[in-house]
């Protein structure tokens, strides 16, 4: 495995807490990619000394914003150490990219590095929370080192590759799908697109019918993207909530996380 280089040191630190959870820390740094490229990062640490349970957080193909940060921070007020690697930015991607750039997999795995390297992470598999374009990447990363990788978290994810042909979009699944045996939890609303919604829920059969743990959560009345829409309906607002604590159930589930949320023995 490869360790990332530090690339810069912490460029910026602040504290974020919600109403009634521990304060989580957030820092920025940049690490290198596998082919050199700079990899923008940032890190949300919980409230006390640790070790942490790690996870790796991987954005949607809008980009790495306001929205995304809260995540991470939310996830570290749980108690989980995260670290969310920005695959646009650093290499200068427009927001919304159609095509998937295979270059920017070494990005993700360059923060899956660099989490495994941290020395306030506990040593086990991390847990991947995706959203959208985000759990193609997870898939990828699990087909390629399961050992290092416990469970998935899919918001909404996309379970085909973006630059396979029409047939492959609307009739398979990706074959990452039928070689991972990483547990996967599916989070999507009912009113999401219906490729989306097909595809995974033939991702969801697929890994069911080889024996691997997999759920798949529908939130009624729930539009794509329903966790940080701007124009939130009050049962977006609830399936949101629900979302998060069916994320964490399951990321403790499988990572054999204690209650008190310490480390896999």
């Amino acid at each position: 495995m490869k360790i990332c280089a530090i690339a810069s040191v912490i460029l910026a630190s602040a504290l974020y807490a919600s109403p009634g959870l521990a304060a989580a820390e957030l820092s920025k740094t940049t690490v290198k990619a596998a082919d050199g490229s700079d990899v923008p990062v940032e890190i949300a640490t919980p409230a006390g000394t640790g070790p942490f349970p790690p996870v790796l957080f991987i954005h949607a193909k809008r980009g790495y914003e306001g929205d995304e940060r809260a995540h991470i921070l939310e996830l570290a007020e749980q108690g989980f150490l995260v670290v969310a690697p920005d695959w646009q930015s650093g290499r200068f991607i427009e927001r919304w990219p159609s095509a998937h750039n295979p270059e920017t997999e070494f990005d993700v795995e360059a923060g899956l590095d660099y989490l495994k390297s941290l020395p306030n992470v506990c040593k086990q598999p991390v847990g991947i929370v995706g959203l959208s374009r985000g759990p193609y990447y997870a898939i990828r990363l699990a087909a390629k080192r399961s050992a290092d990788i416990a469970a998935i978290v899919s918001y909404y994810g996309h379970m085909q590759n973006p630059n396979a042909p029409e047939p492959d979009q609307l009739f398979r699944v990706a074959p990452e799908v039928l070689q991972i045996t990483t547990p996967m939890l599916f989070l999507i609303g009912e009113q999401d697109f219906e490729l989306r919604r097909i595809n995974g829920g033939r991702a969801f059969y697929a890994l069911w019918e080889r024996g691997i743990p997999v759920e798949y959560q529908v939130y009624p009345m729930a539009r794509r993207a329903f966790d940080f829409r701007p124009d939130q309906t009050p049962e977006e607002k609830i399936a949101t909530r629900h979302a998060r604590e069916r994320a964490k159930t399951w990321l403790m589930q499988w990572m054999k996380l204690t209650p008190a949320m310490r480390c896999a023995q």
